[in-house]
C-alpha cells in the first residue's frame, strides 16, 4: 500500500509540475534507508527536475547599436537581392534567354519586387540589358555576360552540394514537434536555407526516401521525415571539439557570448546569465514535451533552437518576423521575439531597411565556429555586379548633364552667331 500511494503521489505531481512539486520530487528520491525508492526503483534524472538558484527577472534590456553588424553589406543587401534573383531566374529560365516585360510584369506580389517590375529591372543595368523587342516595340530584357556567368556558377554549387542542401532541410525539419512542416513555410524558408525555388518542385531529383508528403490539418500539404539517426547540433559539435561535451544526457553546455562594447547589464541580469549557462543543453533535435514552458531550462532549449535554425542559414541571419511563424511547429512560446532581447551577447537586432533583423554573432566573430554555407560566395558576387549599376546609372545620370549643357550651349551660340549676321547686315545697308 506505502508503495502503491508514494507512486501515486510521484506522477501527480508529474503531470501538475511546479517547483515546490519538483523539490518534493527531489525529496523523495534521495536515498535513505527509509526510502522505496533506495535500491528496488531507478528514476532516471529529468530535465524538468533541474531547479535553478536564481530565477530570471523580467527587467528591460537596452538594446546598444553596433556598427559592425550594421555593415555586413550580404546581410543588408539581402532584401534586395532576393527580387532580383527571382527575376534572374525567370530570364534563365526561358529557352531564348530573354523575355518581353509582359511576361513579369503583373508578377511583382510573387517575386517580392518592391515596385513596378520594368522600373526594378532598370536599377540594375549590370545585372539586366534593356532592348526594344521584336513585336510592338514592347521592352524586353536579357541577362548580362556577367550574370550569366554568374548563373552558371550558382548551377554548379546546387548540383555539387545537393546533399549538403538537402540536409540542411532535414536538420530544419527534425527540430519541429513532430517531424513535419507545411510546405508553405519550407518555401519561405528556402531563401535562407539557399535552396532554389524549383526545389520542391522536383522531389525525384532533390528529395531522397526518407521525405514524404503528407496531409496535415486545414488541409494544408507538408513534408514529413523520417530518420532514425541521432542528429548533433552545432553547439554539441563544437564542445566535443574542445572537450567539454560527451553526449551524455542532461549536460551542461555554455553557449558563446560575443558582448558589444558599451553593453552594459544590471548585476541581477549577470547572475542569471551565469546560472543560465550552468543548465542542462536540450539538443533542439530531442523530445521537449517535457519540459515546463516557463522554466528557464526551457529558455535554454529556445536559445538552442534560434541558435541552431540561424546556423543553417546562408548569412546566418533572418528578419525577425520570418521567424515567427515557425513558433507553432518548433514549440517555441509566444513571445519569442524577448529571447532576442534577452540574449545581447549572442544574437543582436539590426534596424536597417526599415525591418528587423536577427543576426547569430558567433557566425561574425568565430569563423570556424559555424560551416560556411556553400552559395554565400555566389551571393557575394551578385551583390557586388548590383553595385556596379550604382556606377552605371550615375554616370549616365552625369552624361545626360553634360550633353544637356552642350546642347544648351550649341543653341546660345547658333542665336548669337544669327544675331551677329543680322547686325552685320544691317549696318551695311547703313553705310550703303
Amino acid at each position: 500500500m506505502h508503495v502503491r500511494a508514494a507512486l501515486s503521489s510521484f506522477h501527480s505531481m508529474l503531470f501538475n509540475f511546479n517547483k515546490p512539486a519538483a523539490q518534493a520530487i527531489k525529496k523523495l528520491l534521495r536515498p535513505s534507508e527509509n526510502s522505496i525508492f533506495s535500491f528496488e526503483y531507478k528514476i532516471p534524472f529529468l530535465p524538468f527536475l533541474h531547479i535553478p538558484r536564481c530565477s530570471y527577472v523580467n527587467v528591460y534590456m537596452k538594446w546598444k547599436k553596433d556598427s559592425y553588424y550594421d555593415s555586413i553589406n550580404h546581410i543588408h543587401h539581402s532584401i534586395q537581392l532576393k527580387p532580383v534573383v527571382s527575376l534572374k531566374n525567370c530570364i534563365a529560365q526561358d529557352p531564348n534567354g530573354c523575355i518581353p516585360i509582359s511576361a513579369v510584369s503583373k508578377r511583382g506580389l510573387q517575386l517580392d519586387v518592391p515596385m513596378k517590375v520594368a522600373r526594378f529591372l532598370r536599377l540594375y543595368p549590370s545585372i539586366f540589358e534593356e532592348y526594344t523587342g521584336p513585336q510592338y516595340n514592347l521592352p524586353w530584357f536579357r541577362l548580362t555576360p556577367k550574370a550569366v556567368e554568374i548563373d552558371r556558377e550558382e548551377k554548379r554549387v546546387y548540383e555539387e552540394c545537393r546533399e549538403d542542401l538537402r540536409s540542411r532541410l532535414k536538420r530544419m525539419i527534425l527540430m519541429t514537434r513532430e517531424n513535419v512542416l507545411p510546405l508553405k513555410i519550407i518555401q519561405g524558408m528556402q531563401w535562407y536555407l539557399g535552396l532554389p525555388d524549383d526545389f520542391l518542385q522536383y522531389p525525384e531529383q532533390n528529395l531522397d526516401e526518407s521525405f514524404r508528403f503528407v496531409e496535415m490539418e486545414d488541409g494544408l500539404k507538408g513534408l514529413a521525415l523520417e530518420s532514425k539517426e541521432k542528429v548533433c547540433s552545432v553547439m554539441e559539435k563544437n564542445a566535443m571539439k574542445r572537450g567539454l561535451y560527451f553526449g551524455g544526457p542532461m549536460e551542461a553546455i555554455e553557449f558563446p557570448f560575443f558582448p558589444s562594447k558599451g553593453l552594459r547589464m544590471r548585476s541581477k541580469i549577470e547572475n542569471w546569465l551565469c546560472e543560465f549557462q550552468k543548465l542542462p543543453y536540450i539538443s533542439p533535435y530531442d523530445d521537449f514535451s517535457n519540459l515546463d514552458p516557463n522554466s528557464d531550462i526551457a529558455e535554454k532549449r529556445l536559445v538552442g533552437v534560434l541558435h541552431e535554425l540561424l546556423s543553417l542559414f546562408i548569412d546566418h541571419s533572418a528578419e525577425r518576423k520570418k521567424l515567427f511563424c515557425l513558433k507553432k511547429h518548433f514549440g517555441l512560446p509566444q513571445k519569442v521575439h524577448r529571447a532576442f532581447e534577452r540574449h545581447p551577447h549572442m544574437f543582436y537586432l539590426s534596424f536597417r531597411n526599415k525591418t528587423c533583423t536577427v543576426i547569430l554573432k558567433e557566425a561574425y566573430n568565430d569563423v570556424s565556429a559555424i560551416e560556411k554555407h556553400p552559395l554565400l560566395t555566389v551571393r557575394k558576387k551578385y551583390i557586388k555586379l548590383m553595385k556596379e549599376s550604382e556606377v552605371i546609372l550615375r554616370n549616365r545620370r552625369v552624361n545626360n548633364r553634360f550633353s544637356n549643357r552642350s546642347a544648351k550651349s550649341d543653341l546660345d551660340s547658333d542665336y548669337v552667331d544669327e544675331g551677329g549676321c543680322e547686325m552685320a547686315g544691317c549696318s551695311l545697308e547703313q553705310v550703303t
